[in-house]
């Protein structure tokens, strides 16, 4: 039955580079004419893949928006488009932009629909290493425990960063812009802030190896769920789908995973979360 009702869906890490996954993400579809998704990063490595996508989802879709995950700034060996770092973010944004997807470069989007108002604000921030992994001080010790552990992030190799020097200077940048843009918001309008990495790093405790979480965040944005007013904060990345309470803020990871993840879970699944709308 179709709801006369909109909804704010939300899906991430749909990784369709697997055909399972594939057939899942060309599945999704709106519950009503008015639905909107969120698509909080990693839907693949290759850029043609991502755009494919993204396309068929807007098609769907009364507005989708969409912020970048590690997978979708790889450089990735097999992928016809070798921009890097900075350039290649900037083609992403520019695709989108063709196929009328928002990005987090665009004015965020106003969701007037049930809970609402809410600004929808998407973010790239990346990560600075400083989730650092136990009993390490510095970025340095905490890289190279992980390394001893055999416990390394893809993006060491494939993710680069120019035209900065490294990924924790682009991070830091990628905060001071965001930072500014999210104060100058009209402060009697709560927010669902989207992002690919947890603005919070509490949700990482849950990971089977904590030394990946230098590559899942950052501590200069832990107090933007309570700052900057989210009435939800939306994230991925860590492929443990699961709604929990920080400081009375609703976040909502809503990752598929890899197909060996989900099909660990059982039942066939419905990756694409209900933000806000009836019911929630």
């Amino acid at each position: 039955m179709v709801r006369s009702e909109a909804s704010l869906f939300a899906v991430s890490d749909l990784h369709v580079s697997y055909a399972e996954n594939r057939r899942i993400a060309d599945g999704l579809k709106p519950e009503s004419d008015e639905d909107w998704l969120i698509v909080a990063g990693d839907v693949g490595e290759l850029f043609a893949d991502v755009e494919r996508t993204l396309r068929q989802l807007r098609a769907r879709f009364r507005k989708v928006i969409w912020t970048p995950g590690n997978h979708e700034l790889w450089t990735h060996p097999s992928d016809p488009v070798a921009l890097r770092g900075e350039e290649r973010y900037r083609a992403l944004v520019r695709m989108c932009r063709e196929i009328d997807v928002l990005t987090p470069e665009d004015e965020y989007a106003r969701w007037e629909g049930a809970s609402g108002p809410v600004t929808v604000a998407p973010l790239f921030l990346l990560y600075d290493y400083t989730f650092r992994a136990p009993g390490t001080r510095t970025a340095e010790e905490s890289l190279k425990k992980a390394y001893d552990a055999g416990v390394v992030c893809t993006d060491e190799m494939l993710l680069h960063a120019d035209p900065y020097p490294d990924r924790a200077l682009w991070c830091r940048a990628r905060v001071a812009e965001t930072e500014r843009r999210l104060a100058a918001l009209d402060p009697q309008i709560p927010t669902v802030l989207v992002t690919h990495w947890p603005l919070d790093r509490r949700p990482t405790y849950q990971l089977w190896y904590p030394e990946f979480a230098q590559w899942c965040g950052t501590v200069l944005t832990q107090s933007w769920h309570t700052r900057f007013r989210a009435a939800i904060a939306v994230y991925g990345h860590l492929h443990i789908p699961r709604t929990t309470t920080y400081d009375g803020v609703r976040f909502e990871e809503v990752s598929l995973g890899y197909p060996r993840e989900w099909k660990r879970r059982g039942a066939a699944p419905r990756p694409m979360r209900r933000i806000l709308g009836p019911g929630t």
